[in-house]
């Protein structure tokens, strides 16, 4: 299984959050393009970036994502506020290798459906769920959106993966919950792309025996919680 560093971006700071709550941080750093290529110094096979800034409505660092697309050296994927095909095709001429949509892909279905088949296997959707509800604009709204009829309506588009965030659990670094993963990957017609709560080897054996290939890492990488030479050797 491949585990993904991410790298979200702050107030153009890199940060790990609670929940996706600004001001809960529990790791800072003033980087971001010496954090992405920190870690993939230390053999990260791809890189995860998120825009929070954007996501959250306050601004943007296109600047410095466009910086560590163009000097990585392995396949970069980009998330977070991306809400137009300007936005998106920005990224993507950048060299992106994938662009990850939630609020537009799940709000203009037609537009994921057209930036899929332009873009095949480079559109990822984001699921981020918390108690159970889909969540949009950050996580800061419920989605009145059923999971069933979104995995029906995404079944056939030629997309790269579905990324499942598990907000419950999201920045915590107290385990994965094993059960909800379970039950998103049984579902998911595409590949997820599991985030939330991987802390230690036994989350990812316990994901690699439910068949997930790729798991986004946070807060648990950066404090060493997960060994990285244990993950990537």
């Amino acid at each position: 299984m491949r585990i993904i560093p991410a790298v979200d971006i702050l107030d153009h700071r890199v940060v790990q959050l609670v929940g996706g709550v600004p001001g809960t941080e529990q790791v800072t750093l003033p980087d971001p393009l010496t954090v992405a290529r920190d870690w993939e110094s230390k053999g990260a096979k791809r890189l995860h970036i998120i825009d929070l800034d954007s996501a959250l409505g306050n601004g943007h660092n296109a600047q410095v994502i466009r910086k560590i697309i163009e000097s990585s050296k392995v396949p970069v994927q980009v998330g977070g506020g991306i809400r137009s095909t300007e936005v998106a095709e920005y990224f993507l001429d950048c060299g992106a290798d994938r662009v990850i949509a939630g609020t537009k892909g799940l709000k203009d279905p037609e537009w994921l459906r057209t930036m899929s088949l332009k873009y095949p296997k480079r559109m990822v959707l984001a699921l981020d769920m918390k108690n159970g509800r889909i969540q949009t604009h950050g996580w800061k709204e419920d989605s009145p959106l059923d999971l069933k009829d979104v995995f029906a309506s995404i079944a056939e588009l030629p997309l790269a993966g579905v990324l499942f965030t598990n907000v419950d659990v999201e920045g915590q670094a107290k385990g994965i919950d094993a059960g909800a993963v379970r039950e998103f990957v049984t579902r998911c017609p595409h590949l997820t792309i599991v985030s939330g709560g991987v802390t230690d080897e036994r989350d990812v054996e316990a994901l690699e025996r439910m068949g997930v290939e790729e798991a986004v890492v946070g807060l648990s990488l950066y404090t060493g919680k997960l060994n990285h030479n244990a993950i990537w050797r």
